[in-house]
Order: structure tokens, then C-alpha cells, then sequence
């Protein structure tokens, strides 16, 4: 098994996005997935790096036409034994050389750039994304970011001083990982970065959760009035840009270039 196969072998991915600080990066998501499709349009979506299935089981129960990619094993199996409607393959989102060029409407990076380090590989996914998305299509992407490592393992878990002396941190606090460490935590910057050299054009940059990572005690003491008005609250930050790299999650959402059958209603492409 690798380093990722024993790790999800022991964490319950399908738990994760079930719980409070789960739910807010969850609903945040998808409503911004939601933003982007046409009434009564039914897409051809990919889900890359798609775990047990938290977005395509609900997207391809909307009726979308849905593909998942997943690379772990267990993951894989959980998301066939649920049965639903989901085109599911094995997969690392860095070789998609069993899907056609253009077929997607949309596709989610949601999980792969969580794990890869360094530009080679980041946009070794990202290539291959842009290649099987229509022009036109959109690519959501995901990133974990480093003031969320910094300051949760870092500080609240009293690991600051350990991580500067083995130097896996930077003068400047910036988490230096490698090949061996199993999540990969980037700033603001790296993701615009990125996300030009991958060559797809920026819609919008959101904080899928803000500080829900940070206050999980607070979130679970809350009553559902008021956990419905923190799911409110993120949505109405989640676009500022002086709140963004404080997010445990960033999403990057990009447009694939070229001929386009996007429609645009008020601000906002539709596809």
C-alpha cells in the first residue's frame, strides 16, 4: 500500500464531509457548482480524485450525467457499493489516458492537489483536466492552505518549534513538504500560480470554509438556527480577498479557453 492507500485505510472519508465543518466547505461547494449550471441543464460532470462519492452521488442524483476518478482502492469500492448512477473508474488525476479529449462540461479537482507537491505534478493534473474539459467547461479546483496547517499543527498542537528546527518551515512560516509528507499546503500566491500557468482563465477564487477548521468545538455547540446562519455568513465572505488565505480550503474556479457554449446570466458564465 502507499503512504495514501494507509491513510485513507484508516481515516473514514465519507464521515468528513458529514460533520459541521464538513457541511459548511460541503454546502459552500455546491452552491457555487449550482451557480454555474443553467436551470434545468443536465451536465456531463468528472470528479476527480472522488473519494466516496460526497459530490457525485448527490450531482449525478440531480440527473447529471457523472464520471468519477479515484485512485485509493477503498475509497473506490465504498462509491461502487453505493450503486447509484456514477461512471466509476480507477485513476490517478494525473494520467486520465482513458478519458477523450473535450467530454466534460465541468470538471472537480477537488481532492488530487491535496496530495501532489511541486509544480510538475500540480499541473500534471491540471493538464489533463484541461485536456478532457470542453472548451468552454469549467475546472473547480481544490487546495488545503498553509496558515491553516501553520497555525492548527503548528501552533494549537505545539509542533512550531520541531517543524522550524527539522526546517519543514520557511523563515517566513511557509510550509516546505515533499514527496514523503502526505498533504501539500499552498498561499494565495501559488494558486494564482498555478492556476496561469495551467492556462485556464480565473472565474472566481473562494473560501469553501473560512473558519470552520478552526472553531469545530464552536460549530458542534451551535444550534441548527444558528449553524444555518454561519452557513449564511461564510457565503457572504467566501469571495473577500483579505479573509481568503486564512481558509482551511480555497477553491479556484477556471474556464477552459476556446469556442464556448457558456451563456452568461447577470455576472455570472453558465453553462
Amino acid at each position: 500500500m502507499t503512504a495514501l492507500e494507509r491513510y485513507y485505510a484508516k481515516f473514514d472519508e465519507s464521515h468528513r464531509l458529514c460533520t459541521r465543518h464538513g457541511q459548511v466547505e460541503f454546502r459552500v461547494s455546491m452552491k457555487y457548482i449550482h451557480d454555474f449550471i443553467a436551470p434545468g441543464r443536465q451536465l456531463k460532470i468528472l470528479d476527480l480524485g472522488a473519494g466516496t462519492g460526497a459530490y457525485s452521488v448527490p450531482l449525478s442524483r440531480e440527473g447529471h450525467a457523472v464520471t468519477a476518478v479515484e485512485l485509493v482502492p477503498k475509497n473506490l469500492a465504498a462509491l461502487e457499493a453505493r450503486h447509484e448512477n456514477v461512471n466509476c473508474w480507477p485513476g490517478d488525476a494525473r494520467d486520465l489516458h482513458f478519458l477523450a479529449d473535450d467530454t466534460f462540461d465541468l470538471t472537480l479537482l477537488f481532492g488530487p492537489l491535496y496530495h501532489l507537491h511541486g509544480d510538475a505534478d500540480r499541473l500534471k493534473a491540471f493538464s489533463e483536466a484541461k485536456r478532457v474539459t470542453k472548451p468552454g467547461g469549467l475546472v473547480f479546483a481544490a487546495y488545503v492552505m498553509n496558515e491553516y496547517s501553520v497555525v492548527s499543527y503548528g501552533f494549537r498542537q505545539h509542533h512550531v518549534k520541531e517543524l522550524l528546527a527539522d526546517g519543514r518551515l520557511s523563515a517566513d512560516f511557509q510550509t516546505l513538504d515533499g514527496e514523503g509528507d502526505l498533504y501539500g499546503y499552498v498561499r494565495v500566491g501559488d494558486i494564482d500560480r498555478l492556476g496561469r500557468l495551467s492556462g485556464l482563465e480565473r472565474v472566481k477564487l473562494i473560501a469553501a470554509d473560512g473558519p470552520a477548521d478552526y472553531i469545530r468545538r464552536e460549530l458542534n455547540e451551535m444550534d441548527e438556527e444558528e449553524f444555518e446562519a454561519f452557513i449564511r455568513y461564510q457565503l457572504a465572505v467566501c469571495e473577500r480577498p483579505e479573509l481568503l488565505g486564512a481558509s482551511s480550503h480555497l477553491v479556484d474556479i477556471r474556464r477552459k479557453p476556446g469556442p464556448t457554449a457558456v451563456a452568461t446570466l447577470g455576472a455570472t458564465p453558465v453553462i
